[in-house]
């Protein structure tokens, strides 16, 4: 029997290999950064690399394998944590790259490396979540290396979005360990399967409390209504890739955690948390969408546009367990959308001076590349064809009709063509008039521009690509 239990213990550690190629990048970049030069710590950006492309490697190795449950039951192998695992890994590839202008050769370079990493690291931690205390470990290292990157620039903006971020994320920190201290108390235990069966009959008054406590800070993570307030002021104050990550990388896994817990404990419990979530998909994509109309500065416009494309996420969220499309749609979306955001923020990136949608008047005369980019990455985010993130969206709307919730299609349709008219405010101009800005005159190569063209080029080969990726995508949620 113990040699049964130790030969299991070490299957599950081999399991983890991908989540532990990010660790040990992580760990070994903190220590190699400690003994370079100050000036010359980009061997821990290579490190880095690698480990990102050993996890992409090691997942799609297994990506054919059944589903399974590691240690227990507490921690899900399946489509959905290899997908969070290969988009985390990927948007971290890109992330290195596009800060690479603006950090290498900085002092703290290996830290802002390391921290991009432990980050990825937790938001892959929270899709695998099937138990609580694994979720609330999630939470905490997807959350407390984003407070310190948020003030990297050490300016005053920075800052007070980090103040704002550590103060939100402490307090819907612990109101989600309230939540889960609830659950417990009702559940009689942490793992999802044993609160799927122990929850129904638990009073439904406490249940909903611990729940709603619980989703309250895996919503703050995916920067949904109402605790989205942190969003915009985090995208306007930090830097460009530090926005970048910030408003991509949790969201991954935050919203992979929600869908985990919905289908796996809430829905055997007897709650109505479709509703609550339905609701509160409606009012992300309508608060999102009518707050960017007016914004001037484009870091702040993509803040709200990233709460209205959450909004939109969660319709599909919604349909879990209810459509066979529930699933790899999400999933679908989440791994566009973090190609196309990350696109749109690489433009920004190219572009560090231009803050405000005035200052790219007729920029397409100086770098017309960047500019058609920017246009299929921002045409992306509307969900027009052929990119992936239009697949994306038709599919969740698809799956949350097919389960019933034909009002919320109909919202996020509107909300969808409202959203081009502040996407084309940023549009038109970039492409007409006369250049408003006369020093902005980008270098004929850019690492971030680069960035831009490749994250522009996937998002459309997701799009032409989807049936094959959807296919690849189908599956179920690892139970025990």
């Amino acid at each position: 029997m113990d040699q049964m239990t130790d030969d299991m213990m070490v299957s599950d550690l081999l399991a983890l290999a991908p989540e532990a190629a990010l660790a040990l990048a992580a760990v070994l970049g903190l220590l190699l950064g400690s003994f370079l030069p100050r000036a010359r710590q980009w061997p821990v950006r290579v490190l880095a690399a690698v480990g990102a492309v050993t996890t992409i490697a090691m997942t799609v190795t297994v990506w054919q394998r059944d589903v399974y449950t590691l240690f227990e039951g507490s921690y899900g192998i399946d489509t959905a944590t290899n997908t969070v695992r290969i988009t985390v890994a990927g948007s971290i590839l890109l992330l290195l790259a596009m800060s690479q202008p603006e950090t290498r050769g900085n002092a703290r370079e290996s830290e802002f490396v390391v921290l991009l990493v432990l980050g990825g690291l937790g938001a892959i931690l929270l899709a695998g979540a099937n138990d609580l205390l694994v979720l609330l470990t999630g939470y905490l290292l997807a959350s407390i290396p984003l407070y310190t990157l948020t003030a990297f620039g050490k300016d005053a903006l920075g800052t007070e979005a980090a103040l704002k971020f550590y103060l939100m994320g402490a307090l819907f920190g612990t109101t989600m360990l309230f939540g889960a201290t609830l659950l417990l108390g009702v559940g009689g235990g942490t793992d999802y399967p044993l609160l799927a069966t122990t929850t129904y009959d638990a009073p439904h008054a406490v249940l909903g409390i611990g729940a709603v406590a619980v989703l309250s800070g895996l919503l703050f993570k995916a920067g949904a209504v109402p605790v989205h307030f942190w969003v915009p002021d985090v995208a306007q104050g930090a830097r460009p890739a530090v926005a970048a990550i910030i408003t991509t990388v949790p969201k991954l896994g935050a919203v992979v955690a929600i869908y985990r817990l919905g289908a796996l404990v809430l829905d055997p419990s007897g709650l109505n948390w479709r509703l609550l979530l339905a609701i509160i998909a409606a009012l992300s994509m309508t608060l999102g969408n009518f707050a960017a109309f007016f914004q001037t500065d484009v870091r702040r416009l993509l803040g709200y546009s990233t709460i209205s494309q959450v909004g939109y996420l969660l319709v599909g969220v919604v349909a879990a367990d209810r459509s066979t499309l529930a699933l790899p749609a999400v999933l679908l979306y989440l791994a566009a959308y973090a190609l196309t955001n990350l696109g749109v923020f690489a433009v920004v990136c190219a572009l560090p001076r231009l803050r405000t949608l005035t200052d790219y008047t007729g920029l397409i005369r100086h770098k017309p590349a960047l500019v058609i980019a920017l246009i299929v990455c921002l045409l992306g985010l509307i969900g027009t064809p052929p990119t992936g993130v239009f697949v994306g969206k038709l599919m969740v709307f698809t799956a949350a009709f097919d389960a019933g919730f034909g009002w919320l299609v109909v919202l996020a349709l509107i909300n969808a063509v409202a959203s081009v008219f502040y996407y084309l405010r940023w549009i038109v101009p970039a492409v007409s008039g006369k250049s408003a800005v006369d020093g902005e005159r980008p270098g004929p190569f850019s690492v971030a521009g680069a960035v831009a063209y490749c994250a522009a080029t996937a998002s459309i080969l997701i799009g032409i690509f989807a049936g094959p990726i959807l296919n690849a995508m189908q599956g179920s949620l690892a139970v025990p």
